[in-house]
Formats: C-alpha cells, structure tokens, sequence
C-alpha cells in the first residue's frame, strides 16, 4: 500500500488537478457535484469501468464543507470507494448517483477511522463526498476502483465490515443457515411495497434479517431506534457484501438499493451500537426516488426546488436588516432570500433554550455556500458568506429528533465600502 509522504507528493499534483474547473455540465448529482473535481483529472479519464488503476486525490475540507470527486462507470461493474483522513482525520463518504439520490454511506468500515463501501454499479455519473464527521477542518485521501485495484484503507473484510470487539456480529449472513425471515420467509412483491414489510426485534434477540423478492426491485431498508443506534449490512443470496448504512438519518440507519436487485433471497445483518437490547424496527419498501429527494429537503441535505412543490417561504429582496421567527423541528424549514447586489450577509439562529438550530446556506443553483450547528460556546448557529445577486435558500431544522422550539433568525446584509 502506497504510504502517506508518497500520496502526499503525488497529492500535490492531484491538488493543482483538482483546482482545474469542472467539465461545462450542470447539474451533476442533483447539483452535488457542480462543484466537484473529476478524480481522474479529466471526464474521459475517469472512467473506472476501464481505469488500469484506482483512481485517487487529495483533499482539504474546511469547516463543515465537504470534497466532491466525479467519476464515471461506462459497463456496470463493482466499485471500491474509500477515503483517509491524515492523522486524527475522520472521514466520512457518501456516494450519489446522477439523481443526486445518496446510494452508500459509510464512516468507519475502512479500519482506523477510515471509510470504505463497494457496490455494484451500473452505467452513469457518480459523486463522491467526503466530509470530516466532527466538522473539524481535515486534509485526507478519497480513492475510487474495481474491486481487483489496490486499496487505499485496510478494511474490516468484504463479509465482516465492521468487527468491534464489543459488539457480537456473529460474522457476514449465512442465508443457509437463517431462521428469521420477513414475513415467514414468504417472497416480498410489488404489493407489499406500497405498505412496506417491516420486523422488529433487538440486536440480541435476532441478529441476521431473511428476505426474499420475487421479483427484481430497487429497494430501501431502513432501521429506526436511536437509543439503540442501529448499523445495518446488506448480503446477497451468497454471502456478498452488497451495502452497509450508519447514521442515515440521526442515528438511524437506511440503505437505498437505486439499482434494482434480482430476484433471489438476501440478508440483513443487523447491529446496535449503543443498547443491545432496544428493538429495532427494520424494513424495506420500493425505493421512491422522490421521496429520497425529498428526505434530503427535509434534513437539509439538499435545497428544494422553487416550483412550489416543497413549501418554501419567500422572503423577498433583503435590505439591511430583517428578523424572523419560526416553530422549527427536526424537519427543516425553508426560505428563499433575494441579493440585489454584491454583499456579505450574516444569518443567525437563536433557539432561547428551546433546541439547538442548525443553518444551512444554499445558491439558486442547488449547490451549499455554507452550513453551521454551534457558533462560540453556544448551541445557537450563524453563519456569514459573501453573495453575488440572486436568489438563496436558508434552512433551518433542529439537531435533535422530535425537538420543536421558537427559533429566532436575523439576517443582515452588508456591502462593500464605495
């Protein structure tokens, strides 16, 4: 494995890459990757599906931004995306399809704080994210492959990807030897989807999940219990890593299949990382790519569109001072907001003890400005960004889940001295 001085002199070199502009396309992963780098260097060159090696950069991420690198697959085949932090770095990756709809998330499936997730992909434009999970700034490595490339990070094995000596996972699903299944074992249809298929059980009391589809499907599973902290893995019919999910939604977990699976029986392997003996409700419905959209809307992921399809509230023209206030929960709330001109504006939420807000900043094109949860040594967020005129979207949600509370916002607007 290349060590860390080589990659950082090659990085140096993937930097300069990096700070070239992206190819003249729009619209990359739901806006995602607009400002994203190919991680080849060029769009032709980062084709994994015909790559003679992994693929690799560095990065930089600042603050709570994150580093976006593009990749295409042109023949479908299994991808090997990983990220490594320098140091104490603790990286966290989500990959998106051309949807912009997240399709693999991961923390520290590569061994040692890094991350790591392989899944078959079909033909399409990918983008990979990596965020540092305390928000602390951090310097790291994103790589991309097949399966047969070298790996950047350890790893904690492709049938066991998470092996905690505190937790026991009993190993990768055995579908020979399972004994709990959805549904007593009968084959999941197109019917079942619209209400969904759901179990539920501790982590001690059943610890690997049967399910059989009928037919080929794209599919959601999601596991809900945050005083347990759920971690759910997907296995094929052969024991085959397919996915792995921590944290998707709080500490609930979701894993969005965008590719259909074939027919055939499948296992979940199911794990609580905080209290073992908490149910979890699992379950798995057909994958609505809408309603993925619209998760991301909601916790803030993303900014809606303004066609009125996602309720949004329309500030107006900013002029130099405006105050809003707001019932804010764990779903977020939106605004849009006018710049006439040039400017820097500051955003501030205060909760007055009730919750801890957190702001999001987005341009009129989908992409994020800037975000923030706690500013100095309260929970309360503000976040400054220098404009250029048109349109923004502000959101503001709670950082905890079921938490509502009066959240006061002002937002200000200063320009440059003439």
């Amino acid at each position: 494995m290349t060590d860390f001085k080589t990659r950082l002199l090659l990085g140096a070199g993937l930097a300069l890459t990096a700070a070239l502009p992206v190819a003249a396309q729009t619209g990359l992963c739901g806006g995602v990757g607009d400002t994203g780098t190919w991680i080849g260097g060029t769009e032709a060159a980062s084709d994994v599906a015909s790559a003679n090696a992994a693929m690799e950069q560095m990065a930089l991420v600042l603050m709570r931004n994150e580093y976006v690198a593009l990749f295409t697959v042109s023949a479908s085949t299994d991808v090997r995306v990983e990220a490594e932090g320098r140091g104490v770095g603790d990286p966290v990756i989500d990959l998106r399809d051309s949807t912009g709809a997240i399709v693999l998330s991961d923390d520290d499936s590569g061994g040692n704080g890094a991350s790591r997730g392989e899944m078959f992909l079909n033909p399409g434009t990918y983008c990979l994210s990596m965020r540092s999970y305390d928000g602390a700034p951090m310097t790291g490595f994103v790589r991309v492959g097949r399966l047969e490339h070298e790996a950047l990070t350890e790893g904690l094995g492709t049938t066991d990807p998470i092996e905690d000596p505190f937790i026991d996972d009993s190993g990768a699903c055995d579908v020979a030897t399972l004994t709990n299944y959805f549904g007593d074992g009968a084959a999941i249809d197109n019917s079942l989807f619209s209400g969904g298929a759901s179990v539920t059980a501790s982590a001690d009391e059943v610890v690997n999940w049967g399910f059989t589809l009928a037919a080929p499907a794209a599919i959601s599973i999601t596991a809900e219990n945050e005083i347990a902290d759920p971690v759910i893995t997907l296995y094929d019919g052969f024991g085959g890593y397919l996915a792995e999910n921590d944290d998707f939604d709080g500490l609930n977990s979701r894993i969005d299949m965008t590719s259909p699976l074939a027919a055939g029986t499948y296992c979940i392997n199911m794990r609580a990382l905080s209290d073992t003996t908490q149910p979890i409700t699992v379950s798995i419905t057909g994958y609505d790519p809408m309603a993925a959209m619209t998760g991301m809307y909601d916790r803030g992921e993303a900014s809606p569109p303004l066609d009125g399809s996602h309720p949004v509230t329309a500030l107006g023209t900013l002029g130099t001072r405006l105050r809003q206030d707001a019932q804010v929960s764990d779903i977020t709330t939106w605004y849009s907001l006018d710049i006439a001109q040039p400017g820097l504006i500051l955003i501030e939420a205060v909760a007055n003890g009730q919750g801890d807000p957190v702001l999001v900043l987005f341009d009129d094109f989908g992409r994020l400005v800037i975000e923030n949860d706690d500013y100095g040594s309260s929970l309360d967020s503000l976040i400054t960004a220098r404009v250029q005129p048109g349109t923004y979207m502000v959101g503001v949600h709670q950082l905890d889940t079921g938490t509502q509370g009066l959240i006061r916002m002002l937002f200000e607007r200063y320009v440059p001295a003439q």
